[in-house]
């Protein structure tokens, strides 16, 4: 059964970009090409999220690490692990909710 689209966007563009969008949406009307990039850009990016995960983690990592030394305490095999677990445990999340909290700032009209 098609889906029934009732909603519409529009913009206005240059001939020039026209011309692009139109090469670039090859077999596709701009339409459908346009309704397919604006899908993908409402979707996080897997990529940024996982990138975005690993950086909290090794900052995790390094802040746990730092703090120890800061306060000359050694630091254990074991508590190296632990230290490594909890940065890995929630990094998803963590970086989840640091895209969710930058994209409600930046509808609020702040800047990066």
């Amino acid at each position: 059964m098609a889906i029934l689209r009732t909603k519409s966007i529009s913009t206005k563009v240059t001939e020039e970009e026209y011309v692009k969008f139109e090469a670039v949406a090859g077999k596709q009307t701009i339409s459908e090409w346009a309704r397919d990039v604006l899908s993908k850009a409402a979707k996080p990016h897997a990529c940024e999220q996982t990138i975005l995960a690993e950086v909290l983690a090794l900052r995790t990592v390094l802040l746990n690490l730092f703090f120890k030394l800061a306060s000359a305490e050694r630091i254990t095999e074991d508590e190296m692990r632990q230290i490594i677990e909890l940065a890995e445990a929630d990094k998803l999340k963590k970086a989840l909710l640091r895209i969710q909290e930058t994209e409600k700032f930046l509808s609020k009209g702040g800047t990066k």
